[in-house]
């Protein structure tokens, strides 16, 4: 019983994926955004990716998850990605005519993928919803709700693009401040005149 116990008690699972038609170099830029994050993190986030090695690296992830269903009775909510990495593949050799009858050579290249997934603790997912206050509201009054937990405090300095935010109350942009020279002259235009 203790034997069967410790055989279940898996730290990794892996995944792998051989002659991707895709270079390393451009998959590269999906895998580096994906590394320790959760396993449905990593999934949301290739959903939304334009890039064409994302469908593969999905594939991937999505087969690694089935690997830890399957084979070891993991739940998905306690995997995350460990380790991520891109290798280069066989290249294809080609050649591409050019000028004068030559033949320039081009390589195809193709990408290996390894995927390790570790396993975890069962995170249980937050809601990001405002939180009503315990105080009982007078009579007639409304209760106030708390402010939000991820709500930015109020001591924070504002953002130097502030300026191109629009006003609220009047829906226009604010007027900017004129230029003004070292010296204290306001310039509202250019004069190459240089008189004052």
């Amino acid at each position: 019983m203790a034997q069967e116990a410790e055989k279940k008690k898996v730290a990794e699972v892996k995944a792998f994926a051989r002659g991707i038609h895709i270079s390393p170099r451009k998959v590269r830029l999906v895998v580096d955004l994906l590394r320790k994050r959760s396993v449905g993190d990593a999934i949301a986030q290739l959903q939304f990716m334009t890039k064409d090695a994302a469908l593969p690296v999905a594939k991937l992830i999505h087969s690694a998850i089935a690997n830890a269903r399957h084979n070891f009775e993991i739940d998905e909510d306690r995997l995350f990605i460990k380790s991520f990495s891109v290798d280069g593949g066989r290249a294809f050799k080609r050649f591409k005519p050019r000028a004068q009858g030559r033949a320039f050579p081009v390589l195809r290249r193709t990408s290996n993928l390894n995927l390790v997934l570790g396993v975890g603790e069962a995170k249980a997912h937050k809601a990001k919803t405002a939180v009503v206050s315990a105080m009982p509201a007078k009579a007639g009054e409304v209760a106030k709700p708390a402010p939000a937990v991820d709500a930015v405090p109020e001591n924070e300095t504002p953002s130097r693009f502030k300026f191109w935010q629009r006003n609220k109350k009047s829906g226009k942009m604010p007027q900017l401040p004129p230029k003004q020279d070292p010296k204290g002259k306001v310039y509202t235009s250019f004069d190459r005149r240089g008189g004052e």
